[in-house]
């Protein structure tokens, strides 16, 4: 009977490492096909898609040289953007009416907002699906953390319910590796208190609110803490996270998307096709909050820079930034995810986080 067993078991280590080894190869085969197949717009597309990932940036080094992908790199991104906006092109406090005539719709057709003055709207695309939150009243969003830091942070839901809000999205750069979330990276803050800073990442963008509820996207670039803590202070920066501006084969993030109601340009694709979150204001003061699937969810590759422009564009903003994307992606409004990771073990929910845009209840 031992024996039976033992050969039993043998045989099933036997198909098991059979399988495995047609899966890897089929799977390098077509790895080797999108790198080296006869179209340049495919190989493009592998190429940023992959090197916009977190875990996954390792897989074109596979099948291509360093210099081939930093090539495709060089030849597919987003020209730099001025992000010193004219304040005077949004007038808050102008959309207090029950209703207001939609930016995102030629016709002006009326927009009707809930009781917490938000409204959720699907936006299919051609290669992903993703869902618009609109916010009239850009004070009640706010940053919320799951400071002090702790090893691992908290699912959005939870950070929501921790400041007693009806909704948000996930936020800025954070060390993200096995879905810790514990740490944020660059510069946090959240109702006026500078909780994190430490500005050493190149190319970082504070993106978040002032005290005037006006949409800030500033280039950090050079400043050191005590820069910031001086500048937050100036600018009397309310709540913020940074994202990173990069292009660079080990590291592909862009951020200002839309400044005075000029979309950025781009250089080739812009971008790979990936889950996004999105952070934009209109002309009226709303906050558009912006999140995309991808990677396989849905039958989707995901959101590229031209579709995230676009996408803005459409619905009035006037600024616009993309913030943390990739599996970090997510929403949740009303007791429930909207939006959900689209790793396969978080699908339902949300990645740890260790910040995220919060909205809190419209106050009577």
């Amino acid at each position: 009977m031992g024996k039976r067993i033992l050969r039993y078991f043998l045989r099933l280590l036997l198909f098991l490492a059979v399988t495995l080894v047609i899966v890897a190869g089929s799977l390098y085969a077509v790895i080797y096909r999108c790198c080296n197949g006869p179209s340049a717009a495919a190989k493009a597309t592998f190429v940023t898609t992959f090197k916009e990932t977190g875990q996954l940036k390792f897989v074109p080094n596979l099948v291509m040289s360093k210099a081939e992908i930093q090539k495709i790199v060089d030849a597919n991104n987003l020209k730099p953007m001025d992000t010193e906006s004219n304040k005077s092109l949004i007038k808050i406090g102008h959309n207090d009416g029950p209703e207001i005539e939609d930016p995102s719709k030629k016709d002006k057709e009326k927009e009707v907002f809930d009781e917490n003055g938000v409204r959720i709207v699907e936006v299919p695309g051609r290669t992903f699906f993703g869902k618009m939150m609109i916010v009239k009243d850009p004070s009640q969003v706010i940053v919320g953390t799951t400071y002090p830091w702790k090893e691992l942070g908290e699912d959005l839901d939870k950070i929501v319910k921790k400041y007693n809000g009806v909704g948000g999205v996930n936020g800025g750069l954070y060390q993200s590796d096995n879905n810790k979330g514990g740490s944020p990276y660059g510069v946090v803050v959240s109702q006026g208190e500078i909780q994190y800073n430490k500005p050493s990442q190149r190319g970082l963008y504070l993106i978040g609110f002032d005290e005037d509820d006006y949409l800030v996207i500033k280039n950090l670039e050079g400043m050191k803490a005590d820069d910031v803590k001086a500048y937050v202070k100036e600018a009397r920066i309310r709540d913020a996270v940074t994202f990173q501006e990069e292009f660079k084969d080990e590291n592909n993030h862009f951020v200002p998307l839309v400044i005075d109601g000029q979309g950025r340009e781009m250089q080739g694709l812009g971008s790979g096709s990936n889950p996004r979150t999105a952070i934009g204001q209109r002309a009226d003061g709303a906050v558009l909050l912006f999140v995309t699937d991808g990677r396989g969810a849905g039958g989707h590759l995901g959101a590229t820079a031209a579709d995230l422009i676009s996408v803005m564009l459409e619905f009035g903003a006037v600024n616009a930034a993309n913030l943390d994307g990739g599996s970090s992606s997510s929403m949740y409004y009303g007791d429930e995810y909207e939006m959900t990771s689209v790793t396969f073990y978080y699908q339902h929910a949300s990645w740890r986080l260790p910040d995220a845009m919060v909205v809190l209840p419209k106050s009577n």
